[in-house]
């Protein structure tokens, strides 16, 4: 299951994956999101937290999450991952040569660094009128 972040600011994609993470939820809840964002601003920023209810995901929804970098590569400013899932950052990190921004791995105990990183150097949200 995959949650979306309500609360981060504009250009700011936010998911936190919970349980098992499955095809249907990036069909269902990251895709629109980030097809969304790309039709809307030229770069996006990404925050992906893999916390401590993650349990996996299955091979539909790795190959979705695989071929949005792909099909993205230089629409990414910067991406900041969450976990302490070991496969997990060891893939990132050999992968990361796909997406022309910046991605940092942070462990799930410095999540509020991770938020504070991918959103650093952003305008604020201005208030409704």
């Amino acid at each position: 299951m995959i949650e979306l972040l309500r609360d981060m600011p504009e250009g700011v994609a936010g998911f936190v994956a919970k349980q098992r993470v499955t095809r249907r939820d990036y069909e269902r809840v990251v895709l629109p999101v980030m097809q969304t964002l790309f039709a809307v601003h030229g770069k996006i920023r990404c925050y992906y937290e893999l916390g401590d209810e993650f349990s996996g995901m299955d091979g539909g929804a790795i190959w979705e999450d695989f071929k949005l970098g792909f099909e993205h590569p230089t629409r990414w400013e910067r991406v900041a991952v969450v976990s302490d899932v070991e496969w997990l950052r060891v893939a990132i990190n050999l992968l990361r040569f796909v997406i022309s921004g910046e991605i940092r791995v942070f462990p799930t105990a410095l999540s509020d660094e991770a938020r504070a990183w991918v959103v650093e150097g952003m305008k604020p949200r201005r208030p409704a009128a």
